[in-house]
């Protein structure tokens, strides 16, 4: 099974992802977790973004599509794979398209967590506060929240129109988010 799995900042991405590609086996792939893994084994992309992370820039799509075209092309991925936090732009989208298509495989599933906005906003908060993150405000919460909806609306579109999106809420305890995840995917099946 190929996923992707996309929703607001504090609707439980990573932690979703990880019971999904526990419960169908396979490997849940985040695009900070590729950058930390290349940088960490020093592979060329990674030293390359070291250089642009030490420098305060922001690593550019070519190095993230190159990194993850590399990630899915490993013999874990052959049964499937989920990412999260990519793609995050229709060019970022054509080129995913285009990765699949060179590996003769296809996504069989976008899944939306659907959140309320003023609900993350307060479990976002009391996570900066346990978490010591002073520059968590409500206004920086918000503005992060805006900056998603405004990015990420074309994309859920895109899917949309594809009839690959799978919306499912993703308020609640993590258990049952997973079981609604669950049964709306193998209810595509």
């Amino acid at each position: 099974m190929r996923l992707l799995i996309i929703g607001p900042p504090g609707a439980g991405k990573g932690t979703q992802a990880a019971q999904l590609a526990a419960h169908y086996g396979i490997p849940a792939i985040s695009t900070g977790d590729i950058f930390r893994q290349n940088i960490a084994e020093q592979t060329p992309l990674g030293v390359e973004v070291q250089h642009i992370l030490d420098a305060g820039g922001y690593v550019s799509d070519d190095i993230t599509n190159a990194m993850v075209r590399d990630r899915i092309a490993h013999a874990d991925c052959e049964p499937g794979f989920l990412l999260d936090g990519y793609p995050r732009t229709r060019a970022q989208v054509t080129e995913l398209d285009s990765m699949l298509e060179g590996l003769g495989c296809a996504l069989d599933a976008v899944v939306q967590l659907t959140v309320d906005e003023d609900e993350v906003v307060q479990r976002l908060l009391l996570r900066a506060q346990t978490g010591g993150r002073t520059d968590d405000s409500e206004d920086t919460i918000r503005k992060r929240q805006k900056i998603y909806a405004e990015e990420t609306a074309p994309l859920v579109d895109e899917y949309g129109h594809r009839g690959l999106l799978v919306r499912v809420d993703g308020l609640g305890e993590v258990s049952h988010v997973t079981e609604r995840l669950v049964q709306a995917l193998d209810a595509r099946r």
